[in-house]
């Protein structure tokens, strides 16, 4: 009996690749992968002092690095916001807030990524107070205070628009608010790579952001199955 109901197994299966009846492959499946690398030579990070707040500074083993320009293994570099500028569909912000901490003086992530309209909660993990100052341009901007210990400071950016973010209390401190209109988007890691998912086939501009050297795009294809490829490469020098 066993035998029989696999052999009739067999034979469905082989008659639905003659038939093209085989599964349909899953809508949105699509992804668009890619590396960001530079040519040139990059400007050189310099060490934070925190000597004038020493409850940051006793968090850090040896000092951090300035995030304005973090290259890797390859000549790649880290922090690049890419996403989807044409060719979506939209699509409502997630009630799920973004969450921006402050954590040994430092702002983690150093880019933080949302879509317009998605919530937003800012923590102080900090046994000393913050002044978070996002510099909006589009969106309304605003500077408030947070003690330690205090709840977190909620906000929500309509508007879309890359936020410069500081600290009026350590100067130091430095980072972004990436304000998206789109839900497709990643942010490149330490070894560069970037991977945006949950795409249906068709044609995308896709743009690669990057606090100091600015904005590439390119046009790509999602294939019905499979992916496409976006590499970006960008011509730097240390001024």
């Amino acid at each position: 009996m066993r035998t029989r109901l696999l052999s009739s197994l067999a034979l469905v299966t082989a008659a639905a690749a003659v038939t093209g009846a085989m599964p349909a492959p899953r809508a949105n499946a699509g992804v668009i992968a890619g590396t960001i690398t530079f040519t040139g030579t990059p400007p050189k990070m310099r060490p934070i002092d925190m000597a004038k707040e020493p409850s940051c500074a006793a968090q850090h083993a040896t000092p951090i690095m300035n995030e304005n320009v973090v290259t890797g293994p390859g000549n790649t570099i880290a922090n690049v916001v890419v996403y989807i500028s044409a060719g979506d569909q939209p699509k409502a912000a997630p009630s799920t807030a973004a969450r921006y901490d402050q954590k040994g003086c430092e702002y983690l992530p150093h880019v933080a990524v949302m879509q317009a309209g998605q919530p937003l909660e800012i923590y102080n993990d900090d046994k000393t107070s913050h002044n978070i100052h996002p510099m909006a341009k589009l969106n309304p901007e605003w500077n408030k205070s947070q003690p330690p210990g205090s709840p977190p400071l909620k906000a929500t950016y309509e508007k879309p628009e890359f936020i410069a973010v500081k600290c009026n209390i350590h100067p130091w401190m430095h980072g972004y608010f990436a304000v998206m209109n789109t839900p497709h988007y990643d942010v490149s890691s330490a070894n560069g790579t970037f991977k945006i998912t949950g795409l249906a086939p068709g044609k995308y501009t896709v743009t690669a952001w990057h606090e100091r050297f600015g904005k590439l795009t390119q046009e790509v294809t999602v294939p019905a199955t499979g992916g496409g490829t976006a590499d970006f490469v960008y011509k730097v020098t240390p001024y």
